[in-house]
């Protein structure tokens, strides 16, 4: 990836995460610490990667993202509007009642592709689209994301059986493993560890990368396209809260909304660090 390039990702992913506090902060309520943790990787995909147009969001050979960690919808629905898919100003109506945002995707949406949001169930569907991409000889991929502690639910080794059994090829399920979920660590709460061991012994390639580095971001999807005949997971080793300083690596803003003082203070540093990449 060149300079260029990495300085733009960078610069669009902090105005995604300026998103996510503007629509938490103005809902109230939601999700920022892992919205912020998978920025960077959604930032990557919508601009850099799926084959996607925010003029004709329902074309039929679009590349699909199934956001199976639906609660951090907040990060989905900024990078949705920095592309262009709806106006900014609609994340100051997060979960507002008759507001288009609500707390999880919802399909109405556009450019959202699953409504999701009781974990575990994402990455099912993503499989049922993989596969009829492949009974359609189409071309498109699709990306599921999960959390790491979404993983902890019996669903989801369903369907990664399933995607190794029908050599799905063309999904890739990303897991944002922060090591965080909303009662705790997740080695405390009920440990998926070892995560890359357990996706290779159900048949899928495994890749690890960076979630807050662009380069390894590029070189783990870059892998994942080489992959004929089994399905890609690839664990990305993340920060909750990535880019706020008081936010980051603290599991109370699961579900936790700023206050007036706290989304001053996480707008100004956000701001300063856009500051410095546009500079």
């Amino acid at each position: 990836m060149d300079a260029t390039t990495r300085k733009q990702l960078q610069a669009t992913a902090c105005k995604v995460r300026m998103g996510v506090i503007e629509g938490t902060f103005n809902a109230k309520s939601g999700h920022p610490g892992g919205s912020m943790s998978i920025s960077d990787l959604l930032t990557y995909l919508y601009f850099a990667k799926m084959h996607v147009d925010p003029q004709n969001p329902d074309m039929a050979d679009r590349d699909r993202l199934v956001l199976s960690k639906g609660h951090c919808a907040p990060a989905l629905y900024s990078v949705l509007a920095q592309r262009g898919f709806f106006p900014y100003d609609e994340l100051k109506s997060l979960r507002h009642i008759g507001a288009m945002l609500q707390g999880h995707p919802c399909i109405h949406i556009p450019g959202v592709d699953m409504s999701s949001g009781s974990l575990g169930q994402g990455i099912s569907t993503a499989c049922g689209m993989a596969l009829a991409g492949k009974l359609d000889n189409a071309a498109y991929k699709v990306y599921a994301v999960l959390g790491d502690g979404e993983i902890e639910e019996g669903q989801v080794w369903e369907a990664a059986m399933f995607a190794a059994h029908y050599k799905l090829d063309n999904l890739i399920a990303i897991v944002d493993n922060n090591g965080l979920q909303i009662d705790g660590p997740i080695t405390e709460v009920c440990s998926p560890e070892p995560i890359t061991d357990k996706f290779a012994a159900f048949g899928w390639h495994v890749i690890t990368m960076d979630a807050h580095d662009f380069d390894s971001i590029d070189a783990a999807f870059n892998e994942a396209e080489t992959i004929v005949g089994k399905p890609v997971a690839i664990i990305q080793k993340s920060t909750k809260g990535k880019g706020v300083s008081f936010m980051e690596n603290q599991v109370g803003w699961h579900g936790k909304a700023p206050n007036k003082e706290e989304y001053d203070k996480a707008m100004a540093e956000l701001t300063a660090q856009l500051s410095e990449l546009e500079g």
